[in-house]
Parts: C-alpha cells; structure tokens; sequence
C-alpha cells in the first residue's frame, strides 16, 4: 500500500476543504465529496483504504452511508464525525462497525491518531488477504498463517514431503504439530495411501501395544478376535505418533526394532509382517534431553529424528491471529447455519496483543464461544475474557524498546472506560519512571516527542487524570 486512499463525506465545504488539507499534508491522496449519494461511484474509482464521514447530512446521514460502504467493503475503516456528540451516539457508532468516532471540534492531531490507526487496520486486513492463497497452496487447505516462522515451517515441509525420511516434529501444546504431520502427508508420495494418527499418551501400556502392533486371538484376557494393529493399517502411508515421548521403554525397545526391520509382531503372535510405512513423531517435549538423562531411548530418538521441524506458537506468528480467527469464524458460523459476527477494530486489536499460551487451540475454542454466545452479530470487548480484553494494555505496561510500548496501545471506543483508565494509568507511570522526562518516556514508549505529547494531551483532555508534566490530572 505504497499510496493511502481517503475518501471524505461532508455537506460543509469548509469542514472537507480543512480535512483535505490536514490529511493531503500528512501524504494522504484525497477524495472529497459533500453528497453522500455519489459515495459509490467514488469509491469505484478512489479504492478508499479510510473513510471519514460525517453523521448528520441532509439527504444520506453517515449510519446509513457506514452501512453500504462496509457492504461494499467489510474491511474498510471508516471514521465518523459529528457536532453533536453523545456517548450513546458513539456507542451506536462503534457497535454498527464504525472503526472510530470523532466529535466537533478535534484537533489537527486527533484526526491524525485515528486516520494512522485506521490504516494500520486496513494495511494488516490486506496484507492477509493477499497472503492467504499463497501460504494455501504450499500448505493445503488446513494450515493458516502468512507469519515468516509459518511459512519457513511450510517450506520445509515442502522438501522433507519428497522424500520418505522420518520427521519429529516439536512446539508446545496446541500449535498444529498434527496439521503439520498431515501436510507432510499430503504432499508426499504416499498421499493416496492412509494417514494414521495415534496418541501415545491416551492409552495404558498394554492397550497401547495391541493397538499398535495388533494382536492374535486369545493373547489376553479380552482378546477375542484377531485385530490388525495401527502400524500394519499405516502401510503405504504414514503413522502419525503423537505425544511420542510419553511410550514406557518396553514399548520405546518395539518400536525401535519396528523402524529398524520394517516389520510388526502383533501381541501373542510368533510370525512377522512387512510393513512399508512413513514415521511422523511429535511431542511437546525436549526429547533430546529426556535421552540424555535416560528417560527416553537414545536409539530411538535418532532413529525419529531425522528430520526435525519446530511448530512456532501463535505468538511468534505475527499477523496469523487475524487470518485463524476470521477462518475458525467462518467455520462455527457456518457449521450454526448463521452469518459470521462483525468483530470490532479493538477486538482484533486485543486479540494481536495477547500471548495466547494455549496457542491455535486456544484460540479455536474462543473462537467457537463466540460465535455459540453471539446475539447481535456483533463482538465487542466486552465478549472476550478478561484476561484477552486488557492484553494489549497488560504489555504496554512493562515497554522494552522501541518495536513495543505505547506505539502498540488498542485505542478504545467511548464505551470502553476501563480500558482507557488502563491507558492512562500507563501513561502515568511511564513519566514518573523518568521523573516527567518526555524524551526519555518516548523513547521507551517507542514514539517521537510530538506523539506522545499528542496522546498525553488526549487523555488529559478527555479527563483520563495525565498531565504531560507526569504529576497526573483529575484524579
């Protein structure tokens, strides 16, 4: 997005020439129009990246222009201003998908915070939306995700796909390593045959080992047929080992002359069978470790790792919250019979600051509750646990350097008092950290002077209690 388009929708002349200029200075292209009825033909040819509107216009009022213009469009950003403002009104606004809402009379620098957010939102939405097919078709249709580590993962999955070696692959619980074995699969040679997937840690010793190997009539108690096990139901394929590192050694030695013969003795038989089957491990473990210290077999783990592949967690995949959540929504809503909820602009933003430590599957299973408790269509930040709600402001709290901080802050809606007094709080304790020293703060918040004096004199403005000497404001 190397040029931003705007496009604003005001029945005041003076009020578009002064937008105009405000925004034509900070390098934005402009399109003004003062009847809302020719907002489509417009948009036709400027492809707006931001809209800002004013509400109240005599033929179309700017909720009804808010309403056709994120039909056309249900990733554009639009800005509504008025002279008559209300916290009603705002909230109206934000909840009808407005992504900011102005009141009569701003400043040259309001107007810039909220056209510089909104076009972070757009940039974000695009770039996800031009990433997709191509993170698809090297991955199939199940991995999401655009982030460097994710497509590093897929292309090594690519190259190791071509080959039959074994692969390990490890992350933390709730990462994908399965979508990962499965992409291996379907990409390799063996695609036609079976995928086998077994959980190493939900089943008993004993149980484990006849579904693995098979057993014969009458091996034990139980046995009443013979069964074929999990490996021999792989060949041609792949087996899947999930959870690898919790097999007891008994079962660790069986398998290690498995992949070492490529053959099965099922539980109670004598006899052998070949098998021609693909090894995919995972654990959430340090496997190389737990060999070192005698608790998993070293033959073993080099035997399963000759490949390795590392699954990164959500949060190393900058930008891939976005694309999961929107496909895990569109899946719920789908399987509800119902359309995806609208997700307001500091949703997304609470949901891009969060840690997620349960990662993907984390956050499938928000995902799914939201859509299940939706009412209105709508998903504000009221829906969202308490802990995802203030993420945003939680990190901001302890900033680094200059890549997080304040530069990262979800700017709230009117509505969203509490998040606005965390905001404030931080910015309070970030000046007396530096004795009300603004060079020194802003380089900490990761934003220039004029920046931060700009939000300072936001929140003082709006009676969130910072002054910019630091000392605070109303309490």
């Amino acid at each position: 997005m190397s040029e931003t388009r705007v496009v604003i929708v005001d029945d005041e002349p003076e009020m578009l020439e002064n937008l105009d200029r405000l925004l034509t200075g900070e390098g934005y292209r402009c399109w003004t129009l003062s009847d809302p009825t020719s907002y489509r033909e417009v948009a036709a040819q400027a492809r707006p990246d931001v809209l800002i509107s004013d509400i109240r216009m005599p033929t179309v009022d700017g909720m009804a222009l808010l309403t056709v213009a994120r039909a056309d469009d249900p990733k554009l950003p639009v800005i509504l201003i008025t002279g008559h403002a209300t916290v009603s009104s705002a909230v109206e606004a934000i909840q009808e998908g407005a992504f900011d809402y102005l009141a009569k009379p701003f400043t040259a620098d309001q107007l810039a915070v909220a056209v510089e957010r909104a076009v972070r939102y757009r940039r974000l939405m695009v770039e996800n939306e031009s990433l997709r097919e191509q993170v698809s078709s090297r991955s199939g249709p199940e991995v999401v995700g655009s982030s460097a580590p994710l497509v590093r993962l897929l292309d090594q999955v690519q190259r190791v796909a071509a080959t039959d070696a074994n692969v390990l692959i490890t992350g933390e619980s709730g990462t994908g390593k399965e979508l990962v074995a499965r992409s291996i699969h379907t990409q390799s040679r063996r695609s036609e045959g079976p995928f086998v997937p077994v959980d190493c840690a939900a089943l008993p010793e004993g149980l484990l080992e006849s579904e693995l190997f098979g057993h014969e009539k009458g091996a034990f108690t139980g046995a009443i047929a013979k069964r074929r096990g999990l490996l021999s139901e792989a060949n041609g394929g792949t087996v899947f080992l999930d959870e690898v590192g919790e097999l007891t050694p008994p079962l660790q030695a069986k398998l290690l002359r498995v992949l070492e013969d490529r053959r099965v003795r099922p539980v109670g038989s004598s006899h052998y069978q070949d098998i021609d089957v693909r090894v995919v491990a995972a654990t959430n473990v340090d496997l190389q470790t737990a060999a070192r210290n005698g608790a998993f077999r070293e033959d073993l783990f080099y035997r399963l790792n000759v490949v390795h592949l590392k699954a990164p967690p959500l949060r190393a995949r900058d930008g891939d919250v976005v694309l999961l959540a929107e496909r895990f929504l569109d899946q719920f809503a789908r399987a509800a019979e119902r359309e995806p909820p609208m997700i307001s602009p500091e949703v997304w933003e609470a949901l891009e600051s969060y840690d997620w430590p349960g990662n993907v599957r984390q956050l499938k299973n928000l995902v799914e509750r939201v859509v299940a408790l939706d009412a209105d269509g709508r998903v504000t930040l009221s829906d969202l646990p308490p802990e995802i709600r203030f993420a945003g402001i939680g990190s901001a709290r302890q900033p680094t350097n200059s890549s997080t901080g304040l530069a990262h802050l979800p700017y709230a809606d009117a509505k969203d008092t509490a998040v606005r007094a965390f905001q404030a709080t931080y910015l309070r304790e970030l000046l007396d950290a530096h004795d009300g020293n603004i060079s020194k703060a802003a380089d900490t918040a990761g934003v220039s002077r004029r920046t931060l004096h700009r939000w300072l004199a936001e929140f003082d403005e709006g009676g969130a209690g910072v002054a910019e000497d630091g000392t605070g404001g109303s309490p």
